[in-house]
């Protein structure tokens, strides 16, 4: 049975994009077959796996737009793995105004998905820093919810807000939405400010939070020049065996 896991956080520059690409290269070096889904117009996660958004006759912006446009037509190989992914392009960021007068404006990537007929175990979606209607459509297509948190005061608020956007779309578009987990991001060990906001948000979200702390670092910025991963371009990096192990977690407590 496949999994589908939305990556989501308001905040941009929280490591949503990070996420999905080093928890998919994770998984796959498991053995799952992994789908990535590029939500955000800003097209980072695409642009990691050479793709240019810029010459795409098909992308994410097909699927959502036009009713019935089939997910497997838009699909790339992600990676030297098991991994595919249905990427961006710069006409998604039209696809919001568009989508606002559409019929069933919610569920379009939800249909998408039901309808695919190519078999994945895990689909990963990357969303756009806000809680717009892309946003919206990877909440409403998926059952689980994980939250990269930046382990700083300020991220630590928006939380708050994203919180209360899944609880009214649990309420009133999918009932099957749940919480993941939250998962601290660009932690600083050295930092008694990031082990304070650590330590709150174990205080609120108790057992949400993984207990996996991704630190800081640059290498996660660089493994996409040469289109990977952190976890495919250097799988003993501290970083990459933190994304190795959330998907352990993730993988054992389904």
């Amino acid at each position: 049975m496949t999994r589908s896991i939305v990556v989501a956080n308001q905040k941009g520059g929280v490591g949503k994009t990070t996420t999905v690409a080093n928890l998919g290269a994770a998984l796959a070096a498991m053995g799952k077959r992994v789908l990535l889904i590029d939500l955000d117009p800003q097209a980072a996660l695409t642009a990691t796996y050479g793709i240019n958004p810029y010459k795409l006759p098909r992308s994410m912006y097909s699927v959502l737009i036009h009713e019935g446009s089939s997910l497997a037509r838009v699909l790339h190989p992600a990676g030297e793995s098991t991994m595919a992914i249905a990427p961006s392009s710069v006409d998604l960021a039209a696809a919001e105004v568009q989508l606002v007068n559409a019929p069933n404006r919610a569920q379009r990537l939800r249909s998408a998905i039901e309808n695919n007929r190519i078999p994945f175990d895990y689909i990963l979606i990357d969303t756009p820093p806000s809680l717009g209607l892309l946003t919206l459509n990877g909440l409403v297509g998926t059952k689980e919810v994980l939250v990269p948190v930046q382990a700083h005061f300020l991220a630590m608020r928006g939380v708050r807000s994203l919180m209360e956007v899944v609880w009214r779309v649990k309420r009133r578009l999918n009932p099957e939405l749940r919480l993941l987990g939250l998962l601290p991001t660009m932690y600083q060990p050295e930092s008694q400010h990031n082990v304070e906001v650590v330590n709150e948000l174990k205080r609120v979200f108790k057992t949400k939070v993984f207990d996996v702390l991704v630190y800081n670092s640059y290498a996660f910025a660089e493994a996409p020049v040469v289109n990977k991963s952190l976890v495919e371009q250097n799988p003993q990096h501290e970083g990459a065996l933190a994304y190795r192990k959330l998907a352990e977690v993730i993988a054992n407590h389904g």
